[in-house]
């Protein structure tokens, strides 16, 4: 900025008062100098957090599309501020390995089925006890609240997002028809987890394999049946290798599974993203029970298509599957109070739950 002065001085009145304008001139060339600094590079916008989203359900199931558009919601709400890659079908981790490489960063989000290392979580398995669940929107319901009154300390090494349970799960066969609880005894039926107790409490010999190894063992005759959920016999195609199945509601158990972030990225995040993030998560409970029941719907509808039955137990064979049942819930119970973990109180709290839910 070039500035010139003409003037003649009178007096020292005038000397002053052209003192004090060219202070306030040169003063303006510093602002201006100052902002063509500024425009001259221009700011950038904060680069995303990148975090990544580890699933074993295969990219095709509702529950994977579901979980991938939990990560596009998060981008979303968050401006942008989070962009989250998300790898379905184990190929980040595998099922058994999820919960413990999420605590290790191995992947920074990731949802995995509790059952499937046994043991591991008490409380929680406490849920997929066969206490009779009427759908996925009633045991998602279950799996949270106990997850909120009880606070187990097995989840301590990493930030929960939320749990969420698929519907009742029943016994399948292939080749053999089940009418009876005589006619389970001998049966070699496949089952994860928790559904190991509904298994031999009917009667039967569990084989533990991964939803993964179910339609292998089944069509190769490796074992007689399998223990799941109506939905997997279109979302793992199971009712391609099955012939009936035993829908008995009253011994009906669930599967939890649960989404959970590392616990130090979760503390990385800014105060307002968490509160953003937990927002959706309670949103995404109500649709992760929801579209489990609408997956036993076209499950069910698969496995009619493929010309199976469904089988309605009579009363008194009814009666004595509840019955069955029985002891291995207060089993189970016994064994969580003598690790002080309250077995009685949850197991008595998760029965009420289901009958306030239905």
């Amino acid at each position: 900025m070039e500035v010139s002065f003409k003037f003649s001085l009178n007096s020292e009145g005038d000397l002053q008062m052209w003192a004090k304008r060219l202070i306030v001139v040169l003063s303006l060339a510093m602002v201006a100098t100052l902002f063509s600094g500024f425009t001259a590079t221009p700011v950038k916008a904060a680069d995303p957090i990148k975090l990544t989203y580890a699933n074993f359900f295969p990219p095709v199931h509702g529950q994977s599309k579901l979980a991938e558009s939990w990560c596009r919601e998060v981008e979303k709400r968050t401006n942008g501020a989070l962009k989250i890659d998300y790898y379905p079908g184990g190929t980040l981790t595998k099922a058994p390995q999820t919960y413990e490489g999420v605590s290790l960063g191995i992947a920074d989000i990731g949802m995995t089925v509790l059952a499937y290392t046994r043991g591991r979580f008490p409380v929680m398995g406490a849920v997929d006890l066969p206490m009779g669940y009427p759908s996925g929107v009633v045991a998602t319901k279950v799996a949270n609240a106990v997850l909120k009154k009880f606070q187990p300390e097995e989840f301590k090494d990493t930030q929960v997002m939320f749990l969420h349970a698929h519907g009742p799960g029943y016994i399948n066969t292939h080749n053999k028809p089940v009418k009876s609880l005589a006619e389970m005894k001998g049966l070699k039926i496949r089952s994860t987890g928790m559904s190991n107790y509904l298994v031999n409490a009917l009667g039967a010999t569990p084989v533990g394999q991964s939803m993964a190894e179910a339609y292998t063992s089944l069509q190769k005759g490796v074992v007689d049946g399998s223990a799941h959920p109506l939905e997997a016999n279109k979302g793992w195609k199971l009712g391609e290798v099955l012939d009936y199945c035993v829908a008995e509601n009253s011994v009906a158990y669930t599967t939890t599974m649960i989404v959970a972030m590392n616990k130090a990225k979760w503390a990385s995040l800014s105060p307002e993203i968490q509160k953003t993030i937990t927002e959706i998560n309670e949103e995404w409970i109500v649709k992760h029970g929801e579209a489990w029941d609408q997956i036993d719907l076209d499950g069910k509808k698969f496995f009619l298509e493929k010309k199976n039955e469904i089988i309605t137990l009579d009363p008194a064979e009814s009666a004595k599957f509840k019955a069955a049942v029985v002891p291995a819930i207060a089993g189970y119970a016994e064994e969580l109070n003598k690790k002080g973990l309250k077995g009685t109180e949850i197991i008595d709290f998760i029965a009420k739950e289901i009958q306030s839910n239905r």
